[in-house]
């Protein structure tokens, strides 16, 4: 059976894989260091978390569920403990592609990363419509990388992957720089910003005078109709008005080299920030 040791257990991530867990051909060790965390497991799943020391011994797989800023800090100081051919997990690309994970050519390192339940769904179950961060009900695409590791390996991270990111629709292979174009690139800086103006550009119409209540629901439902439409979610075409509203208001709010954001450069300063 493989083991695998939590790191991070009882924290906000590694609960909802220590869930997903539970009743998987996984033989898990959960270590977590704060007294609420194993609190936590002991009275909602009945689990008992180990030491460090007790979690490593003779694991074939290490996942790190802990903060980005953690990873190195944690990574490092468990480095010695891990036998040639372990699988070291990562949850986000950022502590990878930043090279806070130590070097040791003889071991596995698997990152992989939800994609959330996407908006466009056929979620019916009250419960699944709203678990947004997925893992729990929802249905999600995942993302996965091998790092560094024999191909073979592949296989056993994916596997990992789909259980600690249950129910899982789409599993996408990709490097970890493309993960990280993905995240911070694309879901944080460019998407996450986007909304946040739409969200001020909501609160400005309030200011001015709408009604809260109406403004949100004339956005929210323009957002569905409109993303339908330009991801393909559905086919059909804008009309000349709103053609020539996205020509006057695009170069008014986004500057020309906001593609910039994606390069190598901006990336890994985006990372060092997070990391």
């Amino acid at each position: 059976m493989t083991s695998i040791a939590l790191f991070g257990a009882g924290g906000k991530m590694g609960y909802r894989l220590a869930k997903n867990l539970l009743g998987s051909r996984f033989d898990v060790r959960h270590v977590e260091v704060s007294d609420g965390g194993k609190a936590r497991l002991a009275n909602d799943l009945g689990i008992t978390c180990v030491s460090a020391e007790a979690g490593l011994r003779g694991a074939d797989v290490v996942i790190l569920a802990v903060p980005d800023t953690a990873i190195g800090k944690v990574a490092s100081g468990i480095v010695d403990m891990l036998e040639p051919g372990t699988m070291v997990v990562a949850l986000d690309a950022a502590a990878p592609f930043a090279g806070h994970l130590p070097q040791r050519a003889d071991l596995t390192y698997f990152v992989t990363h939800p994609c959330h339940p996407p908006i466009f769904n056929d979620e019916t179950d009250p419960s699944a419509k709203r678990d947004f961060f997925g893992g729990i009900a929802a249905k999600q695409h995942i993302v996965s990388a091998l790092m560094q590791g024999p191909e073979s390996a592949y296989g056993l991270g994916e596997e990992i992957a789909k259980v600690i990111w249950a129910p899982v629709m789409r599993s996408h292979r990709v490097t970890v720089e493309q993960m990280a174009l993905l995240e911070p690139g694309l879901s944080e800086t460019v998407c996450a910003s986007l909304l946040v103006v739409m969200r001020e550009a909501m609160d400005e119409c309030v200011r001015r005078g709408v009604p809260k209540e109406a403004a949100r629901d004339f956005l929210l439902g323009h957002m569905n109709v409109l993303g339908a439409v330009i991801f393909e979610e559905t086919p059909g075409v804008f009309s000349d008005a709103c053609n020539k509203a996205i020509e006057f208001g695009k170069p008014v709010l986004m500057r020309e080299d906001w593609r910039r954001v994606f390069e190598p450069a901006e990336i890994a300063a985006s990372i060092q920030r997070i990391t």
